[in-house]
């Protein structure tokens, strides 16, 4: 089993934002690594708004140049440099652990959480297709890179982040096995292109959601989201925004 680093982690979450595989040599560029958390953010000539003159999507990977409390300058994949509002960037992601029962938050290289995680039954298999009550061994965390494609402040379980299971891997796979039909595998692709929640009623599952009232003790009882306790999930609602990535792994 490889050992993930944290760049090589840092390189996943580049390689999933922009959509592309990140060589060895882009290595400097992961660890200044930043995302657009809104969703209609412009590119400045100059550090204000008279003078936008390209559109960010959503996500949008960009490489830090030099941070400012109000406005920062970024290059982006293609080269562009430019200034956005520093609030409207980002660079939290989320890593994931079933085995060690854990959530790490990280920004950029730094690691700047560690909780205690609950999951569901199965906890050591990833996964395929929607549980039940009658199937409970199918409640089972998707194992992938993700990202918070909503926040939930009125959550059964305190609050949550929405991950945007199933992703477009997951509608080829449920495709491609006869679990899911041509029409609801291209409608996942929409989703995830534009950034809006997928599908969750297919036979893959969904509603798969980092939320609170975790036990904080590493239990299994959830239907396949990942459970921290309610203070944790207050401590990160701030942290965490729409666009975050999320990396689960076994």
């Amino acid at each position: 089993m490889m050992i993930w680093t944290t760049i090589h982690l840092l390189i996943l979450v580049t390689t999933a934002l922009s959509g592309r595989f990140v060589a060895d040599d882009e290595f400097a560029d992961a660890k200044r690594l930043y995302y657009t958390i809104a969703r209609d953010e412009m590119l400045h000539h100059a550090p204000n708004t008279a003078q936008a003159y390209l559109a960010l999507p959503f996500r949008e990977p960009l490489v830090m140049l030099e941070r400012n409390p109000t406005w920062s300058k970024v290059r982006t994949r293609g080269g562009e440099q430019g200034y956005v509002p520093t609030a409207s960037i980002s660079n939290t992601w989320i890593r994931v652990s079933k085995q060690r029962k854990a959530v790490y938050v990280y920004r950029g290289t730094e690691l700047v959480r560690k909780l205690p995680a609950d999951f569901g039954a199965n906890v050591v298999s990833d996964k395929i297709r929607r549980g039940n009550v009658s199937s409970p061994d199918d409640w089972r965390t998707p194992e992938g890179t993700f990202f918070v494609v909503s926040k939930n402040p009125n959550s059964k379980f305190y609050k949550a982040f929405v991950l945007n299971y199933p992703n477009a891997e997951d509608a080829e796979r449920g495709y491609r096995d006869g679990l899911i039909s041509k029409e609801q595998r291209d409608a996942i692709h929409r989703a995830e292109q534009r950034g809006d929640v997928p599908p969750m009623d297919t036979q893959l599952g969904g509603w798969i959601e980092i939320h609170g009232s975790g036990t904080g003790g590493g239990t299994n009882w959830t239907q396949g989201c990942i459970a921290i306790r309610n203070e944790q999930m207050d401590e990160l609602w701030a942290l965490v925004h729409e666009g975050t990535p999320v990396i689960t792994e076994y």
